[in-house]
């Protein structure tokens, strides 16, 4: 008999080697890495290599990487273009989906897609430019012009560079360079579900990237380190915690950035996030959001056996560095993309196209259809 499992919880929909979610544990492993190994000791291009590769790399593939990705910065002048004339409202994930997306029509060689060596140089292309696009998008909406792609800044760095116009220091280079490794894959997750499903169908890297950014999105995925702003500043002051959080668990309300799908004890990237949002907070002096979540945190852990993940202290850390709450999701996507497109080239290597079941709960056959104007 099928097995029904809403969700596809419990369910292993396909094998992989590039990284495991091992919940019960609360271990994250990075193709043979723990990520404790990884976080703070190599470079984000060091895990992108070693997702796409399968090792890490020496000195010189790490500078062969870094120079290709550096080189594949420059957006097409229609997604420029586009950029320009976005509402400035928009929300930042749509732009960057559709400027993905819209990249696909500038790849001449798309009809080219089951060759490794192009899905592989679609993969850099893509890593190289989505933090662009979502920088750029931020700068249009400021009224500001965009600075011209700079190739002596790694991928963090470059960011930080973009969104400000400013070369940013070495300190806020390496905080945001570990959130970029620490987020860079994480198992068969929703969005990178969606990726593979695209890819299965043998589609195009373009459409199953824009796939995963749309999965990311919704506020059940990616969102979830805005939503810890958000209620970090509804609550407003450490002294309001304890009231805020009772009231929250007497309605039901679901507590951001607590808990996690998988993870049934600590999400072991949060310990890292946490130690860099502490270290942030003392530094700018503006202790109170790291002394709220630290509280928060600790209620839930004595009410409810619930632990904080990667979530609620990336938030801090990201606001604490001046990102604006809203572009939290999009350096998740940024981040993420390596992991996608690695799970891209490893479906194409040994495809075979998603056709799950589904169970029928509508009515048994039987029906007479009743002539229009009987109805």
């Amino acid at each position: 008999m099928p097995v029904i499992a809403k969700g596809l919880e419990g369910i292993v929909a396909n094998a992989t080697a590039l990284s495991d979610v091992r919940g019960e544990e609360g271990v994250l492993i990075y193709a043979g890495y723990d990520i404790n190994e990884l976080a703070g000791r190599v470079t984000y291009e060091e895990v992108v290599h070693l997702l796409w590769h399968g090792h890490l790399p020496n000195r010189r593939e790490l500078d062969d990487l870094q120079h290709t990705l550096r080189s594949q910065r420059e957006l097409p002048q229609g997604v420029i273009d586009f950029i320009k004339g976005t509402p400035k409202n928009a929300n930042p994930m749509d732009v960057i989906r559709t400027g993905v997306s819209m990249l696909g029509l500038y790849d001449s060689s798309l009809g080219e897609d089951i060759k490794l060596d192009k899905n592989r140089h679609r993969a850099v292309s893509i890593t190289a430019k989505v933090g662009v696009i979502a920088a750029y998008f931020h700068r249009h909406r400021q009224g500001l012009d965009f600075p011209p792609v700079r190739t002596d800044l790694g991928e963090a760095g470059h960011f930080l560079y973009l969104i400000t116009g400013i070369t940013p220091t070495a300190d806020a280079t390496e905080t945001l360079d570990v959130a970029y490794v620490l987020h860079a894959d994480h198992g068969m997750n929703a969005s990178t579900f969606s990726a593979r499903v695209t890819i299965a169908t043998l589609s195009d890297m373009y459409s199953a990237i824009t796939s995963a950014i749309g999965t990311l999105k919704g506020p059940l995925h990616g969102g979830a380190n805005e939503g810890v702003i958000h209620m970090l500043q509804e609550i407003g002051e450490p002294e309001k915690v304890d009231a805020w959080v009772e009231d929250a668990l007497a309605q039901k309300k679901k507590i951001m950035g607590i808990g996690h799908r998988v993870y049934k004890v600590l999400d072991p990237r949060a310990p890292h996030l946490r130690a860099m949002a502490i270290k942030l907070s003392n530094e700018l002096g503006e202790p109170k959001w790291i002394h709220m979540s630290e509280r928060i945190a600790e209620i839930m852990k004595e009410r409810k056996g619930l632990n904080a993940n990667v979530d609620f202290y990336s938030a801090t850390v990201y606001y604490s560095l001046g990102i604006p709450t809203d572009l939290f999701t999009p350096i998740f996507a940024i981040a993420r993309t390596s992991g996608w497109t690695a799970h891209v080239l490893e479906q194409l290597a040994d495809n075979r196209l998603y056709r799950p079941l589904s169970e029928y709960t509508g009515p048994e056959p039987g029906k007479k259809v009743v002539p229009i104007d009987e109805r």
